[in-house]
Formats: C-alpha cells, structure tokens, sequence
C-alpha cells in the first residue's frame, strides 16, 4: 500500500487535517508551539500564513495563554494575528481564541469524495472558453488578479468593478512579484490554475492546491462586472476534472458563506464540516 493509499483510507476529516498541515510547508516554515503550530512565511513576500493545531498533538489542549503566545510571535514577525481550524476536529480551540481577544468567523467546508460524482459544467457564454493555464501564458497575469478584484466586492451579485480595476490589480500584482510567484508554483507542481477567457482577457480564475490525493480548491473569483453568468462554476468544475484526472481523489474547499455554498452544491460538493478563522475583531464604530 503506498503512502497516498494509505492517506485516503484515513476518515475525511483526519485526511483534510493532514492536508491542512502539509500544504503550507511548501512556502512556509513551521514554529512549534506544543499544542499549536504557526506557519512563516518563506522571504519578505508571499502568503502570509496563520497557526493551527498541532497534527497529532495528544497533549493538554491550547489554552488562551497559548495562543497569547502565538498572537505575540505573529506581531514580532508582521504576520498577521489568524488562527485557522475544522471545528469537528478541535472544537475545544474556539473558548481559547475567543478568551484571548479574536473574534472567529465560520465558513461551511464542502467535499466532492471518489464516491460523488461531479455536476456537469454549465454552457459558458458566447466566447467563453476555460482553460488551465501555464505559467507562461500570457493571461496569467489578469488570472492571477482576478481574484483579488472579485475579493474586493464580495457577494455574488454583479458590481461595477472591471477592466480598470483589473489592470490595477495586475500592475500591483506583477510590482511585488505575485505574478511570478504563482508562475513558479505552476512550474513546481504546486498550484493549478485555471480560468475564464473572453478573447485574451480573464473573467475568472481559480487554483487548486494538490497534496498527495487530497486537492483544494482556493481563490475563485468573477471579476464583479462578469458575474451571474456560471463563470465560477465552469472554473470549479475544469479544477475538479483537472484534479480528479492528475490523482486527486478528494476534492474540497470551504465557502465564504451559505449562499456561496449554495453555488458550490450545485457544481456537486456537499457540506461535511465547518472552516474556523479566528482574527483580532473589527473595531466598533
């Protein structure tokens, strides 16, 4: 039995937790805090990342003075203040880090396992192609920052965001090198990145991030302007086929909320567990 074997014989949410633990490790370092772990980034630019439980700690569960700790360490280094937990999985985290000052944010996960079949990719409008991208495509760059756009309006109806604030994107993007680093992960195996064209201009991209047999699906966004037209959908299902078809045989991701979860219920996915954040909370007005 190989190891990949073995890691999908495991039940889902031990695979998703052994997930969780190995894909930062790609960019990231791991800081040992006994019952939690805070992933650091790798040089000056990049992801941030966030700390999480300790894989296999079978000590005293964190406590608030723990994650004090780690709230104290992410300041020294500039990181940002985040915890990021499977409340199936650890649900005694959450009095910790709200004893210590965050505020924690829920956010349904959903999995498509071997078993369930994936619904059909809708009819794309009329010029519109998906495709998965190479790192020397030359829409790579708009993919890249579509994202970031779409993230910027959130919601799923259409907004007014467009072109120009996509190539602001794109200039920021490519000024602190995020272009170039999605670019390396795409040579390394890393990340798969997929995306809506309308002729040489994206629409909507997405990635998916491959560990062993278990693949998620991150980032998928529709430039606000570009919305309601089944774009994110088209982008998850070639992300799945792609997935699916590269040995991947657990497909998941989490939503920013129900009425995104509905989205992806339609594309096949199915609830299974709920995604925790935990951030220092929004000053009040």
């Amino acid at each position: 039995m190989t190891s990949a074997d073995h890691a999908h014989d495991l039940p889902l949410l031990d695979q998703i937790e052994r997930y969780y633990d190995a894909a930062p490790r790609s960019a990231a370092r791991a800081e040992d805090f006994g019952p939690l772990t805070l992933f650091v980034r790798r040089g000056e630019t990049g992801w941030h990342y966030y700390a999480r439980p300790t894989l296999g700690h079978d000590g005293p569960a964190a406590t608030a003075e723990d994650v004090r700790r780690v709230l104290e360490r992410q300041r020294e280094l500039g990181a940002p203040e985040a915890f990021e937990w499977v409340a199936e999985q650890n649900p005694e985290l959450r009095a910790a880090v709200e004893a210590a000052g965050l505020a924690v944010h829920e956010h349904p996960l959903l999995v498509l396992s071997p078993q369930d079949e994936p619904a059909p990719a809708p009819v794309l409008p009329d010029g519109v192609e998906v495709r998965v991208l190479g790192p020397d495509a030359p829409e790579l760059a708009q993919a890249v920052a579509v994202p970031h756009v779409a993230f910027g309006s959130l919601g799923t109806a259409v907004g007014a965001a467009g072109a120009p604030e996509l190539a602001q994107s794109v200039a920021a993007l490519q000024a602190e090198g995020g272009v170039a680093r999605i670019a390396r992960r795409i040579t390394d195996g890393i990340t798969v990145l997929a995306a809506a064209l309308s002729g040489d201009s994206a629409l909507c991209a997405g990635q998916y991030i491959p560990v062993g047999p278990v693949a998620e699906v991150v980032g998928v966004g529709t430039l606000p302007v570009a919305r309601r037209q089944g774009l994110g959908l088209a982008v998850t299902a070639a992300l799945v086929a792609h997935a699916r078809a590269h040995g991947a045989r657990t497909v998941f991701l989490s939503a920013a909320d129900e009425d995104v979860a509905r989205i992806y219920r339609r594309a096949g996915f199915r609830p299974f567990a709920t995604a925790l954040i935990a951030e220092p909370a929004a000053p009040r007005a």
